[in-house]
């Protein structure tokens, strides 16, 4: 589903309500924000999203996963 929305004076825009059933957004969720080659790509932080992440960096040693994390904090 694609729609469009308007960013406000100061770069806020409303999430239609189908979008926020969709990916259970509700009141006080927070988002990851990224840049991409494409644009940008706004991610709800939510109880399925924290579940998804389980695992991922289990092929890394700790330490470098701290590392690229506190790079990627720098470069923001």
């Amino acid at each position: 589903m694609k729609t469009t929305v308007t960013f406000t004076t100061k770069g806020q825009v409303v999430i239609p309500v189908a979008f926020r059933k969709q990916y259970g957004i509700a009141e006080g969720t927070k988002a990851s924000l990224e840049a991409t080659p494409d644009g940008l790509v706004l991610r709800p932080i939510t109880p399925e999203f924290i579940r998804g992440l389980r695992g991922a960096l289990k092929h890394l040693p700790l330490l470098e996963a701290l590392e690229e994390d506190r790079a990627r904090e720098r470069d923001r």
